[in-house]
């Protein structure tokens, strides 16, 4: 049966168009096509079509405007607000554009918008070849990478966007067009940052890197130890070589073999340094950090990808999210953040964390005078604090979304103002202008206003196609 304000006659009519699958409340598999990664999003969507190609994709947007449905768009289903999905709409589910295809010679590939990091991952290993992916293998590559992309590589290779080459993007009107520096150069400019505002990307073209080598350090302290620890990262990474990348993450001690039995679901400081490189580079460059006391430790030469899943959260979790991009991370920071952590739900699947940035991220890529650096201002910050809310029982979910809005508001002292999209939820647009900064947003508008005037791509970190940073924000 046709969900409510769609005829019969125009559902059969999607269907025999379509490749793929148009599937509406009662079908079998439509339950599991509406769940996405975070748990606490239960939305109905009218219809859900199970795109098979770019064709797909162009039929979807079609029927979804010519219905007035409002259309969200389904990669890896991981917007932590659950833009992947909607209620009474059309989802127009990426899944089955996966296929990754890698030119070792070239140095580049060219993945489906519907593939995951893993799926990436597992493609470019055999050839010891990497591009700067996210920190979970579940992530979808398509809104990763057009929101910004940050991960594990990203001070050696730059940030994903930085990383895009060429992209194929069906618009608002259901036409195809392939995007690169030379072709729609606008419309290229503004997919490095602007997120999913201005189409659907049925494929991205990104560069590759050679990757011989990858290892990390995995040092686990008490939370009393955590501000020395902290400081002796920041120090650390502060005159480290680009190789190197990481993070502090306070979790709760998961039941692994090396963590000690009694610090399991006890708050501890885990200190993450990754390296390109081997695993008696990574001991002598973090020397100074392995020497500090500490419970537990692994030090290892590891596959990237396998990094990739170490942190993955079950799915089905409940998830709430913030950030803030930090001008500085002197001392009195340092203690406001570890002071933080101790208000963290535990035992629960949360992370309290700070990124270091800098290398390649804050060189940004060689862009012409013309284009211009790509609309993610964030990348000059130095550090970044991500209260990652993670929880299975409902009753946790005040006291969770309390701990990381108080993280966020604790932290603004130090706050640079922008913010990477992809690491929030939806905080205001006043946020979204922010994150992008004024000029770049009146040239993002500029872009959405000739490729999307009717605003159809709204489901996301929204840019308007008429309205002013000024009249947003106010």
């Amino acid at each position: 049966m046709a969900p409510q304000g769609v005829a019969e006659t125009s559902l059969r009519s999607l269907r025999q168009q379509l490749t793929g699958e148009a599937i509406v409340p009662g079908d079998a598999g439509y339950d599991e096509a509406r769940t996405v990664f975070n748990g606490m999003i239960d939305r109905h969507p009218a219809v859900i079509v199970q795109c098979h190609d770019p064709t797909d994709v162009s039929h979807a947007v079609r029927f979804g405007r010519n219905h007035d449905l409002a259309i969200a768009v389904r990669g890896g289903g991981h917007s932590v607000a659950g833009m992947a999905v909607n209620d009474g709409g059309l989802v127009i589910d990426l899944r089955h554009l996966h296929e990754v295809s890698v030119d070792p010679k070239a140095l580049t590939a060219r993945i489906g918008g519907g593939a995951t990091m893993s799926q990436l991952d597992r493609a470019t290993q055999p050839h010891r070849l990497a591009t700067t992916g996210g920190r979970a293998s579940t992530t979808g590559v398509g809104g990763f990478t057009l929101g910004g992309g940050s991960g594990w590589l990203e001070r050696k290779f730059g940030l994903a966007c930085d990383n895009l080459l060429a992209a194929e993007v069906v618009t608002a009107d259901g036409r195809t067009v392939h995007t690169s520096a030379d072709e729609h150069p606008e419309l290229f400019w503004a997919l490095h940052g602007g997120g999913g505002n201005f189409g659907v990307a049925t494929s991205l073209t990104l560069a590759l890197h050679p990757l011989p080598a990858f290892s990390m350090a995995l040092l686990l302290f008490l939370p009393e130890d955590g501000p020395e620890a902290v400081r002796a990262f920041r120090d650390f990474v502060d005159t480290a070589p680009d190789s190197i990348g990481g993070a502090v993450i306070y979790l709760s001690g998961p039941p692994e073999p090396f963590v000690p039995e009694d610090l399991v679901g006890r708050l501890v400081c885990g200190v993450l340094v990754t390296h390109t490189g081997t695993e008696a580079e990574i001991r002598e460059l973090a020397a100074p950090l392995i020497a500090l006391p500490h419970e537990s430790e692994v030090i290892s030469d590891i596959p990237y990808a396998d990094l990739q899943c170490m942190l993955d959260d079950p799915p089905g979790m409940r998830n709430y999210w913030s950030a803030e991009y930090l001008g500085g991370f002197p001392d009195d920071a340092v203690t406001t953040f570890c002071e933080l952590a101790g208000a963290m739900p535990v035992p629960t699947g949360s992370q309290h964390i700070m990124f270091p940035m800098g290398g390649a991220v804050a060189r940004g890529p060689d862009t012409s005078d013309e284009v211009g650096d790509y609309p993610v201002p964030w990348r000059t910050s130095p550090w970044a604090v991500h209260p990652f809310g993670v929880w299975e029982d409902a009753s946790d979910d005040d006291r969770t979304r309390r701990w990381v809005r108080g993280v966020r508001g604790e932290m603004e002292p130090w706050s640079a103002g922008s913010v990477y999209l992809n690491f929030i939820g939806y905080e205001g647009q006043e946020r979204v202008v922010a994150s992008f900064g004024e000029e770049n947003y009146r040239r993002l508008v500029a872009v959405k206003a000739a490729y999307d005037p009717d605003n159809v791509f709204r489901l996301n970190h929204n840019i308007k196609p008429t309205a002013s940073p000024s009249a947003v924000a106010a």
